[in-house]
């Protein structure tokens, strides 16, 4: 997947071929153990690397090591002048409408250190005939367990439909609220 102006690899692409791909150094120089590795987000343009996390600490704290393991990694196999670092300012939110009108949930993240972005699921209970912008506003909740079952799966295809102006995944008859600097 790429950002419009950078050289973005997401957890699908382990580190030989970011290294390779991103022209970053000698990927042969990874050793064999940790060439399969896959960090969740890697900008070889602007040297950053984020791992998302869950926003608890446990989850923070792993998010930390691994962000740790795969920069070590990288940097000793990159050009001295492309040495990555954690990323940080990487923050957020997104909507998804699921029904026009329906429940509506909040994807959220933010960058509290380096190299670990944290998200987390909200929602807003269904309000017919509210705009989405009025059901934004209403009190946050933790996302009810039957909702999760309901929609869970079409989630993660609805909002890569959207950002990457595909079709949507069948089953889903809402919108995707998009960040304006997400496209």
């Amino acid at each position: 997947m790429q950002h419009p102006a950078n050289a973005v690899f997401l957890n699908t692409v382990d580190l030989f071929s970011i290294v390779e791909e991103g022209k970053l150094g000698d990927p042969e120089r990874l050793p064999a153990f940790v060439r399969r590795l896959r960090p969740d987000i890697t900008d070889t343009r602007r040297l950053v690397l984020f791992e998302l996390k869950p926003d608890n600490e446990e989850s923070r704290r792993e998010g930390r090591e691994q962000a740790g393991r795969y920069l070590a990694a990288l940097n000793d196999a990159v050009e001295p002048d492309k040495k990555l670092v954690g990323g940080t300012g990487f923050e957020g939110s997104l909507f998804l409408d699921f029904e026009n009108g329906g429940a509506l949930w909040q994807l959220s993240w933010r960058t509290p250190e380096p190299g670990v972005t944290v998200y987390r699921w909200s929602y807003r209970r269904k309000k017919p005939g509210a705009s989405w912008k009025e059901r934004a506003a209403q009190k946050e909740e933790e996302l009810p367990r039957e909702e999760i079952d309901q929609h869970g799966k079409l989630a993660e295809p609805a909002i890569r439909a959207a950002y990457d102006k595909g079709e949507r995944p069948e089953g889903f008859q809402g919108q995707v609220y998009l960040p304006v600097d997400c496209r």
